[in-house]
């Protein structure tokens, strides 16, 4: 039987890169950060990593490049004492056998599932059923369990149906699935359709915003870029909407923290992984400010992190 990922926050990291070198066409991949970042995490409470996403950056890095972090940061966890801690990579083409070859790389790297990123090259012109059989076949063949990963603001406004994941979650090697969209409505249909065995299918979200909404429809949580440098606020907020029954000092606290996360959610999504990459190097104290590799160089504008100061203050406070 296929192993089926815990409930709970993870973080889908960025991919840290050492200072650009002189001479240098793109940064170099660095593997100690990276791995400094996921025990920072697990030491807080984080439930999982998203190695490797589209935060992460995947399709910028080689073959080579991708293993190597993902080994690297498995080694790293296990040697600061989480064995088996969670993690799920990437899986961010089309091809269905060079997503088969990233699955194969991601379990010899010791990575538990695959978030596998639906195949929107073609948008609108991959129908319903077109998905169903590009990912029953992925699944068919993939050495690990894998997740369904709809973002559509990166495929083309791809939209996985409800009808689709219902039929998906039928498969011994689909255990969930990621929704990086704001339709709230698909995310509770599918936490709560009576056509799926939701002990062995778990729904996360990609925005925090969402969080105490969702879990307390049962969704199994998300998989959030804010808790990347605010992880234990994120945290908490789940154990809070989690709890069965949850009592009402729980929800009042809960009420607090999730305007909290959705005020600094709003920072997420103006300015995106550069602006994950700045909380991560502000907050954490990790990173660059250099930003990752074209065309995402760079750092968010001077004095644009001094204007979220009382939202940011509030997480800390938190």
């Amino acid at each position: 039987m296929a192993r089926i990922p815990p409930p709970g926050v993870y973080v889908p990291s960025p991919t840290f890169f050492k200072p650009l070198a002189p001479g240098a066409h793109q940064p170099e991949v660095d593997v100690v950060a990276q791995s400094k970042h996921s025990i920072f995490l697990a030491k807080n409470g984080v439930h999982g990593l998203v190695l490797l996403g589209s935060t992460g950056e995947a399709v910028h890095l080689s073959r080579t490049e991708r293993r190597g972090l993902l080994s690297g940061v498995r080694k790293s966890l296990d040697e600061a004492g989480f064995p088996d801690y969670p993690i799920m990579a990437g899986v961010l083409v089309n091809a269905v056998d060079e997503a088969l070859e990233w699955l194969q790389d991601s379990k010899d790297a010791g990575c538990q599932w695959g978030l596998v990123l639906a195949p929107g090259y073609f948008g609108g012109a991959a129908s319903q059923q077109g998905i169903l059989e590009w990912y029953t076949t992925i699944a068919d063949k993939s050495p690990i369990p894998i997740l369904l990963y709809n973002y559509p603001g990166v495929s083309n406004n791809l939209l996985v149906s409800v009808d689709t994941y219902e039929k998906l979650a039928q498969h011994p090697n689909i255990v969930g699935c990621k929704m990086s969209h704001g339709n709230v409505s698909y995310h509770v249909q599918v936490s709560t359709s009576p056509k799926i065995d939701h002990e062995q299918f778990r729904v996360y979200s990609g925005f925090g915003q969402q969080l105490g909404p969702i879990v307390v429809f049962d969704a199994a949580g998300v998989i959030d870029g804010l808790a990347s440098f605010f992880p234990k606020t994120v945290v908490r907020l789940f154990e809070l909407s989690s709890r069965r029954p949850i009592e009402d000092d729980a929800v009042k606290e809960a009420r607090v923290l999730q305007y909290r996360v959705s005020q600094a959610e709003e920072y997420i999504g103006r300015w995106g992984i550069l602006g994950i990459r700045e909380g991560i190097y502000r907050v954490v104290g990790l990173g660059t400010l250099e930003g990752g590799r074209m065309p995402l160089r760079g750092r968010i504008p001077e004095g644009a992190w001094d204007e979220w100061a009382d939202v940011m203050k509030a997480m800390s406070d938190s």
